[in-house]
């Protein structure tokens, strides 16, 4: 089956029909944008995936409330600046008066209004300025606003993230859009960013979670930058049928639609982790012919955390030991004496810890900009793929001076 997708240039949330979105400034940073608005002029099935933190910030647990319900959703509202965790009931009011606030000045019910916050931990939120900047937000909403959205919910990111593919199915085509954020505090688990996603697809609710949760789990759920699980991560899903070509379950629509949202998640995903602070290379794990999917993922997840092989790699150092250091003591079923590791298409240590004289040739092939590394373990049949990034100086002076 052909999975027919075209990415559209500079697409992003408003790329999907009924979509509009903006981007303002209202204050909770010092200059940049800061609040943004995604909305749908018809209501939308929504599906969402959450941080497993157990430090959930308010607006994570209201929009988790409401995408586990039957309801539909006309709008995600999201501030940048202020993450609104660990801020207690004061916080938790302020997040439902930033919904409530949204909702009535777009004249909609409250529960229609998904909410969602990044930035500082432990400050309260400056009510006060989000809700005075609401009529502007709404007065900006357009067609094109996706990208002004993408730009307000940025923290530390240097770059804006979206992306749009249109989608061929059996009977039309349907958009899929989404922005995301993310660049520190990334590790996979269920959800380590902010992404917004919009599609006019057709689609019931149980079917458009079943989607979102298997392309989650491929993309954003298989990168890291930092190894560390934000209290705000989420991903949301608004679809508004507005294409009115219908994806039913059990057909061969639906694995296309998985297919192309999947592959829109990845790209998201990989966006993250080349915009991960301090990067200076990107790169791909590949592990192979592992015993099992979850021994696989054990041991990539090992190496992508590894600050040793990070920062290895940042200095331009061939130290293969610290990649199979990490693998083997990850907990995974792993063989050391029978695995074979490459990076990009050179072997540096083959099976029976045959080392493989290739110092100079490892070295050269790290100062590049992106960078494969295979570690095929030779026994068995499950591969994966993730994504990380080098660990730099960089990264110590942004997070040593984060708040100051």
């Amino acid at each position: 089956m052909e999975t027919k997708i075209t990415y559209i240039e500079n697409g992003s949330v408003t790329s999907a029909k009924g979509f509009q979105a903006s981007g303002i400034h209202c204050g909770l940073k010092k200059k940049n944008k800061d609040l943004a608005l995604i909305y749908s002029s018809i209501p939308s099935e929504a599906a969402g995936v959450y941080t497993l933190n157990k430090a959930k910030a308010a607006p994570v647990t209201i929009s988790e409330n409401i995408t586990k319900q039957n309801g539909k959703v006309h709008a995600i509202i999201c501030n940048s600046g202020n993450a609104n965790a660990c801020t207690g009931v004061d916080g938790h009011l302020d997040a439902l008066e930033m919904q409530k606030s949204c909702a009535d000045i777009l004249e909609i019910n409250q529960d229609e209004v998904l909410v969602s916050s990044t930035g500082v931990i432990g400050l309260k939120l400056n009510i006060d300025a989000i809700k005075n900047s609401l009529p502007q937000l709404k007065e900006n909403l357009s067609d094109d606003g996706g990208l002004l959205a993408a730009e307000a919910i940025m923290t530390t990111d240097l770059v804006k993230k979206n992306f749009a593919v249109k989608v061929e199915l059996s009977k039309g085509e349907i958009v899929i859009g989404g922005i995301a954020k993310g660049s520190g505090m990334i590790m996979p688990n269920m959800a380590t960013m902010l992404g917004f996603v919009t599609t006019d697809a057709k689609i019931s609710k149980s079917l458009l979670q079943s989607a979102l949760t298997e392309a989650v789990n491929d993309s954003y759920n298989k990168i890291s930058v930092d190894g560390e699980t934000s209290t705000n991560d989420m991903v949301i899903l608004l679809a508004n049928g507005m294409s009115n070509v219908e994806v039913l379950e059990n057909s061969d629509d639906y694995q296309i639609f998985v297919s192309a949202l999947k592959d829109l998640s990845i790209k998201m995903a990989k966006s993250i982790v080349a915009d991960g602070e301090g990067a200076t290379k990107f790169i791909t794990l590949n592990i192979t012919n592992a015993p099992s999917d979850k021994d696989a993922n054990i041991i990539a997840k090992a190496i992508a955390n590894s600050p040793l092989v990070k920062t290895a790699i940042n200095g331009g150092d061939p130290n293969w030991g610290r990649v199979i250091s990490a693998a083997s003591s990850s907990g995974a079923n792993i063989k050391p004496e029978k695995v074979t590791l490459y990076f990009d298409d050179l072997a540096l240590m083959s099976p029976n810890y045959k080392i493989n004289d290739v110092e100079k040739e490892a070295a050269k092939i790290l100062e590049n900009k992106e960078i494969t590394i295979t570690l095929d373990l030779n026994d068995g049949n499950a591969n994966t793929t993730w994504w990380t990034c080098d660990y730099s100086e960089q990264y110590i002076k942004i997070n040593a001076h984060y708040r100051t």
